[in-house]
């Protein structure tokens, strides 16, 4: 009986393991510069929100052809979709608050990683 209980035991553990080993995927990283321009959307209002910055500075390079020095060229949101999923990626992901609060100011170089996780894709970045 104590074979049996044991071999379950350790069956488990090994599931449990393998899914653990299991790393998340980076898909894609790029710089981009936040500048006054990615600070406003179309109507000329002022974003207040690190993942509306993130998202306008993508549009404006992908959509509307506005590329400052320091703006990489992405193929994750050069998709109108994968821009929509901006808001959800960065709550899933990793922004410091004074990072945030640097990015919202603008006139900064900042790092986007984009990584596919068990729990879905997110992103984390950091401001030079």
């Amino acid at each position: 009986m104590q074979k049996g209980l044991f071999a379950a035991a350790f069956a488990a553990v090994l599931v449990v393991s393998a899914g653990a080993a299991r790393a998340d995927e980076l898909i894609e990283s790029y710089g981009a510069y936040i500048g006054q321009d990615d600070l406003y959307n179309s109507n000329n209002e002022r974003l207040t929100q690190p993942w509306q910055v993130l998202r306008q500075d993508r549009a404006n390079v992908h959509r509307f052809g506005v590329r400052q020095p320091g703006d990489d060229l992405d193929s994750f949101f050069a998709s109108a979709r994968n821009r929509e999923l901006a808001e959800r990626m960065i709550r899933a992901g990793r922004i410091e608050r004074s990072a945030a609060r640097r990015l919202l100011d603008g006139d900064v170089q900042i790092y986007v990683e984009i990584w596919r996780g068990a729990g879905g894709d997110y992103i984390n970045i950091s401001v030079n």
